[in-house]
């Protein structure tokens, strides 16, 4: 199985990142920084600029990104973990690692729900939560941060339940309506509790999906009022556009469009958040593993699909697989700003591509080739074994 630790040697780093040609910020106050360089310390952004201006002496580890773009590392709002690099959905080993060859630095739990045998009981899931929230901040798989440990409701919980499920450390509910909670009145009572003792919360939005889920209307989205509508477009089975349009305009909370959900959905979402003026609500997740498999380009191919068909620009398609779901999910990464994580995906277009630039190439629908990762300041992966490969590459280089 891939894996990485956490680092544990406690030697100061210092990361230099130069020669960048295009700093995407995943900011959609502003999703391009006039910028070509970039200083990390232990893992953290100390400095954005123009190299002349920094100070890039005593790197533990230089970059030159030889004049590809640069992103904060991509996040997936919505993912199945289970033990380790491993899903028993589809049987699959190394999955996480293949999402980081996709961008992905970041994941967040919508619940363990494929474990074999998931107790429905309330001390045996929050025994579960707390001890995947555990594995998964013990174990990093090749270094992306999984941020599991997300419970599904069960009726008789209590407020002391959440209480004692935040002071271990769990922080997001898995889907509301995939365990025996499936109305509006008992989801909102539970929601609260969540929230008030700081756990981010989702719903389960649409048809059933895995046995033991149904049917999630908006009456009971609207009433249950999560923090964000979880695949709002369908995971797979979506409402019909009035409801969807409807939710949008009356629930104020995160709209999640997901790569295993209805596409038109998600488009429609789109268009409707735009009119609106709140695409700061929109979020990109994969809603993987599921029946479909594992989507290791998942939110890649979602930032194209809403790039080229919903009529936002690229820079922009890439804040909601960045800055607004680290908003929305009070993460510390997902933005290129001082004081940040240290998570970066580097980018070209695709060799051979249509665009003649990144954002061109993105724009018609094109994957980009995906040339090197980074978390918290260390090198993750080089050129990309999933993506198309990029025109050019970012290369390790000695000072």
């Amino acid at each position: 199985m891939a894996h990485d630790e956490p680092a544990a040697s406690g030697a100061p780093t210092k990361l230099v990142i130069k020669n960048v040609g295009l700093m995407l910020s995943g900011d959609l106050e502003k999703p391009i920084l006039d910028a070509d360089a970039i200083v990390a310390v232990n893992g953290r952004i100390t400095a954005i600029g123009r190299a002349p201006d920094l100070d890039l002496s005593g790197a533990t580890t230089t970059i030159d990104a030889h004049g590809v773009a640069i992103a904060p590392g991509l996040i997936d709002s919505h993912v199945h973990p289970v033990a380790g690099d491993w899903t028993p959905r589809q049987s699959q080993l190394n999955w996480i690692d293949s999402c980081l060859h996709g961008g992905v630095t970041t994941m967040v739990s919508a619940g363990e729900v494929h474990t074999p045998g998931r107790p429905r009981d309330i001390t045996g899931l929050k025994a579960m939560a707390i001890t995947a929230q555990r594995c998964f901040s013990n174990f990093r798989a090749s270094g992306v941060k999984v941020h599991a440990g997300a419970p599904v409701i069960e009726p008789g919980m209590e407020e002391h339940d959440f209480e004692e499920l935040a002071a271990a450390g769990v922080r997001f509910l898995g889907e509301v309506g995939l365990g025996g909670v499936k109305d509006g009145p008992t989801a909102r009572e539970m929601v609260a509790w969540a929230r008030k003792y700081g756990i981010n919360s989702t719903i389960h939005t649409g048809g059933p999906s895995i046995p033991g889920s149904g049917l999630i209307d908006k009456d009971i989205v609207l009433e249950a009022d999560t923090d964000v509508i979880g695949h709002i477009n369908g995971g797979h089975t979506a409402l019909p556009d009035d409801q969807i349009v409807c939710l949008c305009e009356r629930c104020k909370r995160g709209l999640e469009l997901v790569h295993n959900g209805n596409e038109r959905a998600a488009l429609l979402t789109l268009r409707t958040a735009k009119e609106l003026g709140e695409l700061d609500r929109v979020i990109l997740g994969t809603d993987a593993p599921a029946g479909s498999g594992v989507q290791p380009l998942g939110i890649l191919r979602m930032v194209a699909l809403l790039a080229s068909l919903g009529d936002v620009p690229a820079e922009v398609a890439f804040c909601f697989a960045t800055g607004n779901t680290a908003r929305m999910r009070a993460l510390d990464c997902g933005l290129i700003e001082v004081g940040r994580a240290a998570d970066f995906v580097f980018m070209d277009r695709a060799q051979h591509s249509a665009g003649k630039t990144l954002l061109e190439s993105v724009r018609l629908g094109d994957l980009p080739g995906v040339g090197m990762t980074v978390i918290d300041g260390i090198v993750r992966s080089h050129r990309s074994r999933n993506t198309p490969p990029a025109e050019k590459a970012p290369a390790v280089v000695a000072d």
